[in-house]
């Protein structure tokens, strides 16, 4: 899965962005939803639910990308809605056949808290991908104002070190992968 070991940098065409920002609006209204998995992290922001998801998949696109650019076939990422307990916990791209998980944070966020990508880690709800010590996840940062997104390359999960995050009110249900602790995997 390590077909690059340097950040990459994207830029995210304005087309990719529109398609990205509907996923989001439409998605929205269907996290409140019986069963859709999202009541139970308190929160109740509709505009920052909506800028999360889209925040989200412009880093798919931005690590689909990346990954065909090394010539790698992807599937993903997925944007049909699904209702309820049709949400699942599949992996957000196919690399080849494999899964890969993709986090993002927005660059504006990490000025913020420090670059850092959230892992749900509550009672409740837990990102089953913490559980899989051999499962692939790739980081980005995404720069709103430039669309210009940084691609990690990719990391087990059995080579992250996880923290508490920053807030108080996320500790508990929320693991955090701070950029800093990442291994250094590249020249």
């Amino acid at each position: 899965m390590r077909y690059f070991v340097n950040i990459q940098t994207v830029i995210i065409d304005i087309g990719l962005v529109v398609k990205a920002r509907s996923f989001a609006k439409q998605v929205t209204p269907t996290i409140g939803s019986p069963g859709s998995g999202y009541r139970d992290t308190n929160q109740f922001n509709l505009q920052k639910i909506e800028n999360d998801h889209f925040v989200s998949k412009i880093g798919e696109e931005a690590v689909r990308i990346v990954f065909e650019q090394c010539g790698r076939k992807v599937q993903g990422p997925d944007y049909q809605i699904y209702a309820g307990k049709q949400k699942s916990w599949d992996s957000d791209l196919y690399i080849d056949g494999f899964g890969l998980a993709v986090k993002t944070q927005a660059a504006s966020l990490a000025k913020k808290f420090g670059l850092s990508w959230t892992f749900q880690a509550g009672t409740y709800r837990k990102d089953p991908i913490l559980n899989k010590l051999d499962a692939w996840v790739c980081f980005v940062e995404f720069n709103e104002s430039t669309r210009q997104c940084r691609v990690y390359p990719p990391y087990q999960i059995k080579e992250l070190t996880f923290g508490e995050p920053k807030l108080d009110k996320l500790k508990g249900s929320k693991k955090v992968v701070y950029a800093e602790s990442l291994p250094a995997i590249g020249n």
